[in-house]
């Protein structure tokens, strides 16, 4: 694809555990392009964190990670750990779901971006200091001068969460990974570091992958979105179409359980909000076929017997599923 930058082909990343093999991603294929967002959706334990991870090579030594990830035409796989330190961050930055986790509570956060410059370059402390207003002002923090010499307890939620988002972009990177990073935060500030990313993107030309149990939020930001259960793909597409015309159960279940504020722009008719029965299964006792049979009204006997894979309804739309087939 054009200003492809990042081509991920087949992932599969598995734990081995005293009860067997669990597959947190299974057969992942996608591509990140400059200028474009990338929306993965899905319930909790569907894989889109474990995913994110597998990108950034910041999963355990416990973990095995299979497949292609292609950056400018090389594989992320095969570098050294060396070398995959010099990509991480600078050229491929993550906003973690958690600030006040992922944020070092005895630092101040102007040390703190200041250091997620200083490992991928030398500069002055007079250039570091203005690289680091810089970018808090970006971010929408008031008062840098004064911020950055605060400690993440002495910010609300939102603006730690605006620190995440200046760590990732303080080193200038390509691709940015964001893994539900209004997570916790009123809709107010939801809506504000959204339009912040959008923002961003624009400025910067960055490619966005965007993880995230929010449909109405893919609906506004992302240009394609992957669903994704058991740590597979199940519906992928542009998100115009996948959203007006999901034809996956899973994916049509989660938009009847969503509320959009804007209804009209989606022809798929939710007359009501919907629940899901059930829950994602058991990763180490996957039930045989489809995954998703248990919870699906519209299962049936080829269902129950076989597993199915994505095949194409169109050159922008792809579904893993045996129905209408």
């Amino acid at each position: 694809m054009l200003d492809s930058l990042l081509e991920v082909q087949n992932l599969r990343t598995s734990f081995f555990t005293g009860k067997g093999e669990i597959r947190a991603v299974d057969g992942v294929s996608f591509s990140l392009i400059a200028g474009k967002t990338l929306g993965v959706v899905g319930e909790s334990g569907c894989g889109k964190s474990v995913m994110s991870l597998s990108l950034m090579r910041l999963l355990p030594d416990q973990a095995v990670i299979r497949g292609h990830l292609f950056y400018r035409k090389n594989d992320l796989l095969k570098l050294s750990p060396t070398q995959m330190r010099r990509i991480r961050g600078r050229e491929i930055g993550m906003i973690f779901q958690d600030p006040m986790a992922a944020l070092n509570p005895v630092f101040t956060i102007g040390d703190q971006i200041g250091e997620a410059i200083l490992v991928h370059e030398k500069v002055s402390s007079r250039v570091l200091r203005g690289r680091i207003l810089e970018i808090l002002h970006q971010v929408g923090i008031a008062s840098p001068e004064k911020r950055m010499h605060d400690y993440p307890h002495q910010l609300s939620g939102g603006m730690r969460q605006r620190v995440m988002i200046a760590m990732a972009l303080a080193p200038e990177p390509k691709i940015l990974i964001a893994d539900e990073p209004t997570t916790a935060l009123d809709v107010t500030i939801q809506a504000q570091i959204l339009d912040l990313l959008k923002y961003l993107q624009t400025q910067r030309h960055l490619a966005l992958l965007f993880i995230t149990h929010d449909l109405a939020m893919v609906s506004e930001l992302a240009d394609e979105v992957l669903v994704m259960y058991t740590g597979r793909v199940v519906e992928q597409g542009l998100t115009g179409e996948v959203f007006s015309n999901p034809k996956m159960p899973y994916t049509q279940s989660l938009l009847k359980s969503v509320a959009f504020l804007h209804e009209q722009a989606w022809e798929f008719p939710r007359p009501k909000l919907e629940v899901i029965e059930g829950s994602v299964p058991d990763l180490l006792a996957l039930p045989k076929g489809c995954h998703f049979q248990e919870r699906c009204v519209h299962c049936m006997l080829r269902c129950q017997q076989q597993e199915p894979v994505l095949r194409a309804l169109s050159a922008t739309h792809r579904i893993a599923c045996w129905k209408d087939c």
